[in-house]
């Protein structure tokens, strides 16, 4: 038996409805689109605004459930610590991980050599190279023959791990660390170094698009084609701490905190000098600590500026002067202790900055002097060498009287007979009584009779 509205449904319904469920099932329902492909790019050298950014980038495309994770790099290298961390956020990433040395012109040395070859996927831009990876002396740690073989051997045996997990030449990637190797695009893609030479984004997107890549659950293969492309940017806060661990900048700010400080200690109760001071010391401390700082460097900074300061209290015929001068010149040079020009303090910043930091103290010592050599303004010795005019002479000693100097009387002395009407100069005081001695003739010797 058939439902009521069977029956009272006329042929052109039922026949409609049916053109309609034959429609629902022969449609086929729309694909599910690819994953989104996470790209983060990061020029300059590792530190730990480096770290912080690539290692937060990975875990939001992962906590995004994201297809994959594109790091496209460009580093002189950097901190140790810093790489590891980075490593270890790629091997524990759920996610693939394609590190791009690009664009053009860019490299993957020292840190970034590590970093490239942990990838799940290699890829290199033409004109870019990499290598270069012998660990140096960081910190201001020297380092004996047996410590320095200490250090490469860890980094080469971790180089080779590295590069044995990802099947890649290990005897290349240990050579990178053993004799500082350094290979281009081409010549890592022949060595077994990376999987791809890719000039942009767009081919590097056609080269993944169904490749197979292990991960720690198993085997996957990529899908990017039609994904959307997720960019991770650097926030202000990052972007900010990435500028102030530049070493130039991080010497200025060490110089210009010093100079608040003194200016505080010179001028007690200024506050904005000493409160510029302090802030630029904390914020070139920041950066020392992201930095290879060579701490013989700084005491050699110090002890110029403290020889500059004795030379403003003690004046030594310039030889403190000399003595600071060489001290911040040599200490500037050594503050930062890294093979690479990432990690120094440039001569044009150098050059500059000691020439006006001790031409500040040289104006502070000739002002000093200067006002040694000032006579008195203030005070009775402020009066030697005012002149004044004779009142009154006593009638038993001529050379006793009393005269108006200053604006005032005072009983004055002199070698020479006075009379009234003499024009005097004040030579010395003698409790409250001038020395003075005569500046002309008195009237009864002037020839013209004048007074």
């Amino acid at each position: 038996m058939y439902p009521a509205f069977a029956r009272n449904a006329s042929p052109h319904r039922a026949g409609a409805c049916a053109l309609l469920l034959a429609l629902v099932i022969l449609i086929p329902s729309p694909c599910r689109a690819d994953p989104d492909v996470h790209v983060l790019r990061y020029e300059g050298p590792i530190t730990p605004v480096a770290s912080e950014f690539i290692v937060d980038g990975l875990e939001s495309a992962a906590e995004q459930n994201g297809g994959v994770f594109i790091l496209q790099l460009d580093t002189p290298g950097g901190l140790d610590t810093d790489m590891r961390a980075i490593i270890k956020a790629m091997l524990a990433s759920p996610l693939p991980v394609v590190v791009h040395v690009a664009p053009g012109g860019s490299r993957a040395a020292s840190a970034g050599a590590f970093i490239t070859v942990a990838a799940h996927v290699a890829a290199m831009a033409p004109g870019t190279n990499i290598g270069s990876a012998s660990p140096v002396q960081m910190m201001g740690a020297g380092m004996d023959s047996t410590m320095t073989s200490k250090v490469t051997n860890d980094a080469a045996a971790y180089m080779t791990s590295l590069a044995d997990k990802r099947g890649r030449n290990a005897e290349m990637a240990r050579s990178f660390v053993v004799g500082a190797v350094n290979i281009t695009a081409e010549e890592a893609l022949a060595e077994g170094i990376i999987d791809l030479v890719v000039a942009s984004e767009t081919d590097l997107l056609d080269q993944l698009d169904g490749r197979r890549v292990v991960l720690e659950d198993g085997e996957v293969v990529l899908s990017v084609g039609e994904g959307r492309v997720v960019r991770h940017t650097m926030g202000w806060r990052l972007e900010f701490l990435k500028r102030l661990v530049d070493p130039n900048l991080a010497y200025l700010l060490f110089l210009l905190g010093i100079y608040g400080l003194f200016f505080e200690l010179s001028n007690p109760g200024s506050l904005v000098p000493g409160i510029l001071g302090a802030i630029s010391i904390l914020l070139a401390l920041y950066a020392f600590h992201a930095l290879p700082v060579d701490y013989t460097g700084v005491a050699l900074i110090l002890l110029g500026v403290v020889l500059l300061i004795l030379e403003v209290k003690v004046p030594s015929f310039g030889a403190l002067t000399l003595g600071g001068i060489a001290g911040l010149v040599l200490g500037s040079m050594m503050l930062f202790d890294a093979p690479g020009q990432w990690a120094r303090v440039s001569l044009k910043v150098i050059i500059p900055s000691v020439i006006v930091f001790v031409g500040f103290f040289l104006l502070c010592v000739s002002l000093v002097v200067r006002g040694q050599k000032r006579p008195p303004v203030t005070g009775k010795q402020a009066l030697v060498g005012e002149e004044g005019r004779v009142i009154s002479v006593d009638s038993g000693e001529p050379g006793r009287g009393k005269a108006y100097l200053h604006g005032e009387v005072w009983d004055v002395v002199a070698d020479q007979a006075l009379a009234p009407g003499n024009h005097v100069k004040i030579i010395a005081l003698e409790g409250r009584v001038a020395r003075v001695e005569r500046l002309g003739a008195t009237p009864a010797e002037d020839p013209t009779g004048g007074v």
